[in-house]
């Protein structure tokens, strides 16, 4: 006879993993994703993936905004802007329950445009670290708020606490939290194109790098044995030390309108920068930290603007403005194939948000501009499109991936699917 502890152990144990596993799942808590590399990477994908349609589990309505999604500690982060409150116009950094959609908590303050084109809402995406979380507006407000309920543990203003100017279509670059510090690309007056706050009090620990806001969100790279913060400019691609906003090196990179936008890609000592007035240059970086030179660079065929690349084995998968989705060999530039804007719609300003599903078999993600799911298989010879499915409404901002869910905003609506 089989006794009901020898069957409830092995259940205490899978219940006990089953747990575990979820403590595991790292969630979205920043711009594209954990490790801001846009690295999803699954669990249990289906083997056919046309047959896995996704079901909505909950929508809710928000304002509008371009800021994208971010997950943390069952919990779901946005900005946007509330354009008819009583008081005028808010931006608002809201957090809501992520199995049902219902709002936990709303932090707000006043905001004024002006004449700022795009003005649909806030441009960055909130960044969670711990009990805390951290905010941009798109006019320079800069608040860390309790993730538990949203109560302000400080704020500044990066225009009037530091001098900085808000580029043509507002701040947006996501605060990057680095080890104590926040993070945040705002061109403060005296050489401050980012600047560090102490991540508990808010208080300048450095500031950095001489070029102004951009909109490009920063990111820390490892190369020749040091950590270096990469912040791209209006007019240089900057080199900064994270520990101390030391500039380590800059490359002249002069942009028409000053749309340094999508993060640039680093692999193996070569730094991809693509912008959508000037196309594409790849930088190698010396055998110490104040080393670059030109490896290549191409200024009319491989032109990005808002959507950053993916990388596998040598090959760069970049959204061009005319093209669309388009291939490219990193180390020299080679133009493998272009998917002739069949992924995402061709227009002014096309855009998409790719992810790694499974990067080692190209299984790849994206959230294109007219608010479609599509699951594509990417590779050297070209992209096999394997799904597509509406999820939201037209959008450019970045979803958030968190176990089987996402988590997708368009300008009226946040929406969670499961996905299989």
């Amino acid at each position: 006879m089989v006794s009901l502890r020898s069957i409830a152990r092995p259940l205490l144990c899978l219940t006990a993993l089953a747990h575990a596993s979820a403590a595991q799942d790292p969630g979205w808590p920043r711009w594209r994703g954990p490790a801001g590399d846009a690295s999803w990477e699954p669990k249990d994908i289906p083997a056919d993936l046309s047959k896995a349609a996704p079901t909505q589990l909950w929508s809710t309505k928000v304002g509008g905004g371009y800021s994208g999604v971010t997950t943390a500690d069952g919990r779901v982060f946005l900005m946007d802007l509330d354009a008819q409150g009583a008081d005028g116009p808010k931006e608002r950094v809201l957090c809501f329950d992520v199995k049902t959609g219902q709002q936990i908590w709303s932090h707000s303050w006043p905001v004024d445009y002006g004449k700022m084109e795009y003005g649909d809402g806030p441009r960055s995406s909130v960044t969670v670290d711990g009990a805390s979380c951290y905010a941009l507006g798109a006019r320079g407000q800069i608040a860390c708020l309790s993730v538990a309920d949203g109560k302000q543990l400080w704020a500044a203003d990066a225009v009037a606490d530091f001098g900085a100017k808000p580029p043509q279509w507002g701040f947006a670059a996501s605060p990057l939290v680095d080890g104590d510090h926040v993070l945040l690309h705002v061109g403060a007056a005296n050489n401050g194109s980012v600047i560090a706050l102490d991540k508990t009090n808010g208080k300048e620990v450095w500031r950095g790098g001489p070029d102004p806001a951009g909109y490009c969100t920063p990111e820390i790279i490892q190369h020749a044995g040091a950590r270096q913060l990469i912040a791209w400019g209006p007019a240089h691609i900057q080199s900064i030390d994270p520990a101390n906003g030391r500039t380590l090196w800059t490359y002249p990179y002069k942009i028409t309108y000053g749309v340094s936008i999508a993060q640039p890609l680093y692999r193996d000592g070569l730094l991809l920068v693509s912008g959508y007035w000037h196309g594409t240059k790849v930088l190698k970086l010396g055998k110490t930290p104040d080393e670059v030179s030109l490896l290549w660079e191409n200024e009319t065929e491989m032109c990005g603007l808002m959507s950053a690349p993916l990388y596998r084995n040598g090959t760069v998968f970049l959204l061009d403005k005319n093209h669309g989705l388009q291939a490219l060999r990193l180390e020299s530039g080679e133009l493998l194939w272009r998917d002739e804007n069949t992924l995402t719609p061709a227009g002014r300003n096309p855009q998409m948000s790719l992810v790694w599903m499974r990067q080692s078999e190209g299984l790849a993600a994206l959230l294109n501009a007219s608010g479609e799911l599509v699951y594509v298989r990417l590779s050297d010879t070209g992209a096999e499109e394997l799904a597509r499915h509406q999820v939201i409404g037209k959008t450019w901002a970045h979803p958030a991936f968190a176990g089987t869910t996402l988590f997708a905003r368009s300008n009226t609506e946040l929406a969670a699917w499961r996905l299989w």
